[in-house]
């Protein structure tokens, strides 16, 4: 194969994304041949590649995209060492990673990959794809309540883009972002005076939770991956 630059090398092969293989590579984690190699190193492919110690395999032979409905209590981590966290729980046979993440109380729709390169496109562009959630809370809203989720909350200094808000029952309602800031449903409903008291995310862009159980998993579609390349192309 023609040289390529190593953190591309290591997306491609399943590692970790973009942003995660420049700080690995930084920080002296990553060998070449026995060798500290910098962020410019470029690769063939049949040298010994270590990150952490650990040998680099081939290059996947396919690219795998899975829709899991993370339960309450699994952490949105790829430390082998946490406790319950989202790889082990999932269960592949093959080293995944998760796209974004849901807060240890939260349940809902996680998307998991081996192909690192979507990630970053992802995670670059978060802000012109849409997640939708249901939301419980500990007590009765109001139409006051609406109207500020889908208006823009302020919390640390900043207001929240609009949101598309819609009531389902005395203390149900669902909204649509189209940011990921950390905890930010919550946090919305904090700074208004309301408890979340359940919350669940049943769409990511075009990908939708279903009737996929708790802890379940499954393959996108044919249709569901060809979407989601055309959105990040």
């Amino acid at each position: 194969m023609e040289p390529v630059r190593l953190n591309k090398f290591l997306v491609s092969s399943g590692v970790c994304s973009r942003r995660e293989a420049d700080r690995l590579i930084e920080a002296g984690k990553v060998r070449v041949d026995g060798r500290a190699v910098g962020l410019g190193e470029k690769v063939q492919g049949n040298e010994t590649i270590m990150v952490n110690g650990q040998r680099v395999s081939k290059q996947p032979s396919r690219r795998v995209y899975l829709a899991y409905h993370k339960p309450v209590g699994i952490i949105c981590t790829g430390d082998p060492n946490a406790r319950d966290n989202i790889i082990e729980a999932v269960g592949y046979p093959e080293r995944l990673f998760h796209i974004g993440r849901l807060d240890v109380a939260s349940s809902g729709l996680i998307l998991l990959t081996n192909d690192g390169d979507i990630v970053n496109r992802i995670l670059r562009s978060e802000g012109r794809h849409e997640k939708e959630y249901v939301v419980r809370l500990a007590r009765p809203l109001n139409q006051t309540f609406l109207r500020h989720m889908a208006e823009g909350v302020v919390f640390d200094g900043r207001k929240t883009l609009p949101a598309r808000v819609a009531r389902m029952g005395t203390d149900l309602f669902s909204i649509v972002l189209v940011e990921g800031r950390n905890r930010q449903i919550r946090r919305m409903c904090e700074t208004l005076g309301y408890e979340v008291k359940a919350l669940k995310r049943i769409r990511v862009m075009h990908i939708t939770l279903d009737n996929l159980p708790p802890g379940a998993w499954r393959h996108l579609t044919p249709e569901e991956e060809e979407r989601l390349m055309k959105a990040l192309a």
